[in-house]
């Protein structure tokens, strides 16, 4: 069984009680400040989609309206993988073994969640189905669909700097090394390859027919959907992390 080897300070109950409720101030401070930032994400103006996306799913072609499945509203995690990886981002895995849950009880509340990545459809599909996952996974290969939504770079904005989460990013260098244990080697790629891919959320309402882009987050901006790290913020520990530590679920051996 392990244990903490801790220094960290102890006290009475009633020293715990008097600290617990100045953090619930904090807390419910937060909580409010939360809902308001919201407020804003919703107040957002809509932008109108012309542009016509097609997607590779498990029922055959589709467009982005498709994706809604009859729903007023859709939620698209960007997952990376590209159509070079022989699996999936180990971060995006984690991200999605919490939201293969409750992606069904948001189909019955009008709201779709699905998962788009440029990789072709029948890698997505074997990945899928040795994760045991169950949520609607569609390929936007050949498309721009991931290139417009600031989640793919080709080689010429990899060279000159390229725009991801809503600020300029150096260029990568085409001998940038790779980590043999890091998280692009997990998925057989060079380094340059892996971050032709990068993560991020963005959502979509269909209003009398038309589509409209509502709200995308990128990197960090994710914290909040990653409920591993929800858990883990709440631990004696907190996220007790140097680095990457996590791997994909069927990689950690049994408990």
């Amino acid at each position: 069984m392990a244990t903490i080897a801790t220094t960290h300070r102890t006290g009475t109950r009633e020293e715990w009680l008097k600290q617990r409720l100045d953090l619930l101030k904090a807390e419910k401070e937060l909580t409010r400040h939360s809902d308001e930032v919201a407020r804003q994400r919703q107040a957002l103006p809509w932008v109108k989609l012309d542009k016509d996306y097609r997607f590779e799913t498990c029922s055959g072609e589709k467009s982005l309206g498709d994706l809604f499945h009859g729903r007023s509203q859709l939620l698209v995690y960007h997952f990376m993988f590209g159509p070079d990886y022989n699996a999936g981002c180990m971060s995006c895995s984690a991200i999605a073994d919490g939201f293969n849950g409750f992606w069904e009880h948001l189909a019955h509340h009008d709201v779709m969640l699905v998962a788009v990545s440029r990789a072709p459809f029948e890698k997505l599909k074997a990945y899928r189905e040795r994760m045991g996952w169950t949520f609607p996974w569609a390929s936007s290969f050949g498309s721009d669909f991931n290139y417009d939504f600031a989640v793919g770079f080709t080689d010429a904005q990899q060279d000159k700097g390229y725009e991801y989460n809503f600020h300029d990013n150096p260029p990568i260098p085409r001998d940038a090394p790779t980590s043999p244990t890091g998280h692009a080697a997990a998925c057989g790629v060079n380094l340059r390859t892996y971050v032709k891919e990068l993560p991020g959320m963005s959502a979509f309402a269909l209003d009398d027919g038309e589509i409209y882009h509502t709200y995308s987050t990128y990197a960090r901006g994710l914290d909040a959907l990653w409920g591993m790290h929800q858990w883990l913020d709440r631990a004696p520990l907190g996220r007790n992390e140097s680095g990457p530590w996590w791997k994909r679920r069927d990689e950690y051996g049994a408990l």
